[in-house]
């Protein structure tokens, strides 16, 4: 199926493990376990689902679990003889591993109160999720466990960092004041959710319409729905906007693959 390792690979092997530990001890820290704040509770609450309209409710947050169970089973599989040496795990493993170092400095620059150095490292590992999934588009995996272990992980990965970015960065210019400027609190939760929708539908075209990602930010949107219509500040029309965002990602998705085949 694929060559031998080589000492370069065995090399990748190890700098994801040791990532993925950093990545481990970063959500230990996240949750409280190792000293530190829940996130929500961290600088100041300003990541709460109470902080702003775009922020989601706080189940919505257990999709990490999802994500880390994928990560670990993507550890294994890197490991794995048919997998050590694929072109494939060959071109993302660095990018996996700065994945999941950035996931873990997000939680610290959070814990630490740098909403701004939060916002920079999530939209770098924006960046990084977007690549990976440019590579394993163009070769989608053949075996069910990698498909599971890599595809889904790093999409449904990438799905929710794109909604997380957009509440990270609508939570630190909360903090900073900013409350929708001439446009007033909810037409700019309205333009955030319209943005996350315009980023989905653009992903679904680059990225062949991938499940995965879509998912998880129809996930990460009904949960914005969840917190506007159930929870404070409430709002109808960020209800609204975040539930036609949710609709407009799933019908492009769908629709993009019933094209495609």
């Amino acid at each position: 199926m694929t060559s031998t390792p080589t000492a370069q690979d065995r090399v990748r092997q190890l700098v994801v493990t040791l990532a993925y530990l950093v990545c481990v001890l970063g959500a230990l820290l996240g949750v409280g376990l190792l000293g530190g704040e829940e996130v929500e509770d961290a600088s100041g609450g300003a990541l709460s689902a109470e902080s702003t309209l775009v922020a989601p409710a706080g189940p919505a947050f257990s999709i990490w679990s999802v994500i880390y169970v994928g990560l670990t089973l993507y550890l294994v599989l890197q490991w794995l003889p048919p997998w050590a040496a694929q072109p494939r795990q060959r071109e993302i493993g660095y990018l996996a591993a700065a994945s999941m170092v950035l996931n873990a400095a997000w939680i610290g620059a959070v814990q630490v109160d740098r909403l701004w150095l939060s916002v920079l490292v999530i939209v770098v590992l924006l960046v990084v999720l977007c690549r990976i999934i440019v590579v394993l588009a163009r070769d989608r995996g053949r075996h069910p466990f990698e498909a599971i272990a890599v595809d889904a992980t790093f999409g449904l990965y990438l799905g929710w960092v794109v909604v997380a970015t957009a509440a990270n960065l609508a939570a630190a210019l909360a903090d900073a004041g900013f409350e929708g400027g001439p446009l007033g609190p909810e037409p700019w939760a309205v333009a955030v959710c319209l943005l996350v929708a315009v980023v989905g539908v653009l992903l679904a075209l680059r990225l062949g319409a991938r499940l995965a990602p879509a998912a998880a930010m129809v996930w990460g949107l009904c949960w914005v729905a969840v917190a506007r219509s159930s929870g404070q500040p409430r709002s109808t029309v960020t209800t609204v906007a975040a539930l036609a965002a949710a609709v407009v990602v799933a019908v492009a998705t769908f629709a993009l693959r019933v094209r495609r085949r």
